[in-house]
């Protein structure tokens, strides 16, 4: 295939159907090879001779380098196009994929995961980035809701497919797995992903020209709103995420199957309301829905902070829950299209800020809920709706007299292509 983008490049009809679905298999690689392995841990620690810690590390190194990776490809595509970096990067999330997998080692295992994290890095940030090159308005904020949804659900799907394949045929196997799958992610980069940002819209070569990139979408006071908003909204979901398992299990004295059951239900809801979002986008404002949403997150995070201060009452507790998840199906997806319609020709540079921010803040979270122990669910309520109101408060000063116009001609571009 070649690196010159068609005719259709920026029109709706440049996404086919199977083009879309390779995009949604670059953006669950990454989330799957995150989780996928995480109930091998104890039998990975005593095969390699570790540590609990040890091991953990593994967990570690491909954060930092899916955190790094998404910085340096997205803004790197800006100068080079999209189709080159994210064929490069599944190359090597390929490679290290097998070298997890034959890992001898600890540290081998570690250095494998990071030089994996760092491929992967390519798929999560590209498919956005390549999403708002093509598409605009509501056929955007319909795809970039469908990215949202795997990146979902596929961390709740991850635990329970490696856990059957770890119960069968061991953890190594999971890596065989990721490596597969990567593998068909890279021949349906190489198949059906185009170029996508003609040489005419790219921003120049070498570091000068990435620098001046990141300068131009941070200075941007609306992507930045847009940009915050949505990580203040995924630290507060991912705040959940992290402190459930204890909440639900230790201190609501809840099965594991129990858990298993909310946990699903709740993800779920996620799918749900960003299927409506999706359904909505062209025929109800972005912000009006990101309003909407921020309104039922902060009602429900103040619930779910009086009950934990309560006693932890069953049913106000796994209603907030609900609420919560739901709510940010609104949000999740809507700001994401409103920061790369604001990034514009620095769409890659955009979306890997996007993704490093969301991951930075999600890792700085997770040990925050467990702070007081695993036996009392204050951390949590506390983290949950001090995230969302850090997201309401960056979305009401940052992004104020902006999107109404964004909204517009978005949808007007939309409709005009259509």
């Amino acid at each position: 295939m070649s690196d010159t983008p068609g005719d259709t490049t920026r029109s709706p009809r440049a996404l086919s159907g199977i083009l879309i679905v390779v995009l949604a298999l670059l953006t669950a690689v990454a989330p799957l090879a995150t989780d996928m392995y995480l109930p091998a841990f104890p039998a990975m620690a005593g095969e390699l001779g570790t540590t609990a810690a040890g091991v953990q590390l593994t967990l570690t190194a491909f954060l930092l380098g899916l955190g790094i990776g998404q910085l340096f490809i997205g803004a790197l595509s800006d100068t080079v196009g999209r189709r080159r970096p994210i064929l490069i990067g599944s190359l090597v999330c390929l490679v290290a994929g097998i070298g997890c997998a034959l890992a001898p080692n600890i540290g081998v295992l570690v250095v494998a995961r990071f030089v994996q994290g760092l491929g992967g890095a390519a798929g999560v940030v590209l498919a956005r980035a390549i999403i708002s090159d093509s598409a605009k308005g509501a056929v955007a904020a319909k795809l970039q809701g469908a990215l949202i949804i795997i990146s979902v659900i596929a961390p709740v799907a991850a635990p329970l497919a490696g856990g059957t394949i770890i119960a069968n045929f061991g953890w190594r196997p999971v890596f065989w797995v990721l490596a597969a799958l990567t593998l068909v992610m890279v021949l349906g980069t190489l198949t059906h992903v185009r170029e996508t940002l003609p040489e005419s819209a790219r921003t120049g070569d070498g570091l000068t020209a990435m620098l001046g990139g990141a300068r131009a979408v941070l200075t941007n006071r609306g992507y930045a709103g847009y940009l915050l908003t949505f990580c203040f909204s995924f630290a507060g979901l991912f705040a959940y995420i992290s402190a459930s398992p204890f909440v639900i299990q230790n201190v609501m004295g809840m099965s594991t199957s129990a858990y298993t059951i909310v946990f699903s239900f709740n993800a779920l809801l996620v799918l749900i309301t960003s299927s409506v979002a999706s359904a909505l986008a062209g025929r109800v404002a972005y912000r009006s829905m990101i309003t909407a949403g921020l309104t039922a997150a902060v009602l429900a995070s103040a619930v779910l902070v009086v009950a934990v201060f309560g006693g932890v009452p069953t049913v106000p507790v796994l209603v907030s829950f609900a609420c919560f998840q739901g709510a940010l199906g609104f949000v999740l997806s809507n700001t994401t299209v409103l920061a790369l319609a604001e990034a514009g020709c620095h769409a890659g540079t955009g979306s890997a800020f996007l993704g490093c921010l969301q991951f930075v803040l999600a890792a700085a979270v997770s040990p925050l809920v467990g702070i007081m122990g695993e036996d009392t669910a204050v951390p949590m309520g506390i983290a949950v709706i001090v995230s969302i109101l850090l997201a309401v408060l960056a979305f009401s000063v940052l992004t104020s007299g902006k999107p109404a116009s964004r909204d517009a001609s978005a949808e007007h571009e939309t409709a005009g292509a259509s």
